[in-house]
């Protein structure tokens, strides 16, 4: 499933936390395989929203969305215990 690029504020949060790096590898890994251990993809409550989500390290999670094409969304990245 492939990724589409990021927003630019996406781009500067995970900049500003020396996240990007990470992100580009946890990238990788999901549009291989979506189930990858390490990913820990998950469906968000509440689940009609249809939000997932995936590691990005112990911290910070990836929020996504699948669009119409098929293609994967990175709506938010957030702090996972916020």
């Amino acid at each position: 499933m492939r990724v589409r690029p990021l927003r630019d504020d996406l781009i500067k949060y995970l900049k500003k936390r020396g996240l990007a790096r990470k992100f580009e590898k946890q990238r990788g890994l999901f549009e291989m395989d979506q189930n990858y251990p390490s990913l820990n993809t998950e469906l968000l409550e509440p689940r009609s929203l249809k939000l997932y989500s995936f590691r990005i390290d112990r911290k910070y999670r990836a929020v996504f969305i699948v669009t119409g094409d098929g293609e994967v969304e990175v709506v938010d990245i957030n702090d996972h215990y916020q």
